[in-house]
């Protein structure tokens, strides 16, 4: 029951917002454009057909049929992202007509020449959309490198440099495979790390080809070793599943504990909140946890969500974070900072213990990103002196 009440409550939400997003859209269309009956009712099922197509994916991925759910997939997927923008673009478009009949009213009615009708304002709005959707295909597949440099006294004598790399939110499925796993891995070796680490949301449902994918990630030589904690997809495609999978691609799983690698460096992981939802209440604290490690060695918490216990500042130097995405696709990015105030990038807490928020290295739903391009990060500590 406790998984169950969580999934109707989302589900609900989704739909209605969803089915609010498509409706805009349709009284738009029909507003701006003449449409016979035959066609008006065919838009409406290609509506009915795009607006239940995230569903499709997720049943035909949990009968297996992957050949499928990839199909449905592409088009559902960039037309939920499609239509997020005709709302967001339209809704300023509305806006901007509303502004001016007010001011015309004061002023005078000369001013209603400045405001577009219905059909400019749906070409122009469409014609944005479609660019910002081609142009942000381009930018998902664009991965980048973010550099951040700290100078430290706590790596040992011998030790003048340690660079971590930080993956987070690849989100391998039908629609992000091999392809994006082999960017990823190219990346990371043209970097030459002493470890990496994933911070959650590693795996996604419906993904086929976990061999081939655990394969690349398992051929990354490093030589402390790669760790990963889990973020709240992998609790939804199934812990067990995801678990053994970041098994096989040769990461140590590291679930509301940590571990000293190298005699110079503790590194700590903790499950996503996405666990308690599936019964899974850790058997203990995430400042507990980091608590056993000693202060004179380099601490690193690898956490999911960008959230920050404040018992715990203090007790790790870096907490690396993703989750956000950064919004993935502007203007969604105004919205995660309702619910996250540290969205990305580097943030200075206190005590001596910082935070990075990964803009994460695939997608979730769009293959699309836009003014939130795609990330690996490069965290080097170099000893001073």
């Amino acid at each position: 029951m406790s998984e169950i009440l969580p999934f109707i409550l989302f589900l609900t939400v989704f739909i209605t917002l969803y089915g609010l997003l498509h409706y805009y859209f349709y009284r738009k269309l029909k507003s701006s454009v003449i449409l016979d009956s035959i066609y008006q009712k065919l838009i409406l099922v290609l509506l009915f057909f795009l607006f239940i197509a995230p569903i499709l994916v997720n049943v035909s991925i949990r009968y297996g049929f992957h050949l499928i759910s990839t199909i449905i997939a592409y088009p559902g997927y960039i037309w939920m992202g499609a239509l997020f923008l005709f709302f967001s673009i339209h809704l300023l478009m509305d806006i901007y007509g509303i502004i001016i009949y007010i001011f015309s009213r004061i002023f005078s009615t000369a001013l209603l020449k400045l405001r577009p009708g219905n059909k400019p304002s749906l070409l122009i709005t469409g014609l944005m959309v479609v660019g910002i959707i081609f142009h942000g295909g381009f930018e998902a597949e664009n991965i980048g490198v973010e550099k951040i440099l700290f100078e430290t006294q706590k790596l040992p004598p011998e030790i003048r440099s340690l660079r971590i790399v930080q993956i987070s939110d690849t989100h391998f499925s039908n629609i992000n495979s091999v392809r994006l796993a082999r960017k990823i891995v190219d990346k990371i070796n043209g970097l030459n790390p002493h470890i990496i680490v994933s911070t959650g949301d590693f795996i996604d449902r419906g993904l086929k080809e976990k061999g081939k994918v655990a394969a690349l990630f398992r051929s990354i030589k490093v030589p402390y070793g790669k760790y990963a904690t889990t973020g709240n997809h992998e609790f939804y495609g199934g812990i067990t599943e995801s678990v053994e999978f970041m098994e096989k691609a040769g990461f140590k799983m590291l679930r509301n504990e940590g571990i000293t690698v190298g005699d110079m460096v503790n590194i700590a992981g903790v499950d996503d909140p996405a666990a308690k939802r599936f019964g899974l209440d850790p058997s203990v604290s995430e400042d507990e946890i980091l608590k056993r490690f000693s202060r004179k060695k380099l601490t690193i918490l690898l956490k999911h969500q960008p959230r920050i216990n404040k018992k715990s500042v203090g007790a790790f130097d870096l907490q690396l974070s993703g989750h956000t995405h950064n919004g993935q696709i502007f203007p969604f990015t105004l919205i995660t900072l309702i619910f996250f105030h540290y969205k990305t990038g580097l943030f200075m807490l206190g005590k001596d213990s910082y935070l990075y928020v990964s803009r994460g290295a695939g997608t979730w739903g769009p293959p699309v990103r836009f003014l939130s391009p795609p990330e690996v990060t490069l965290i080097e500590f170099r000893r001073e002196g």
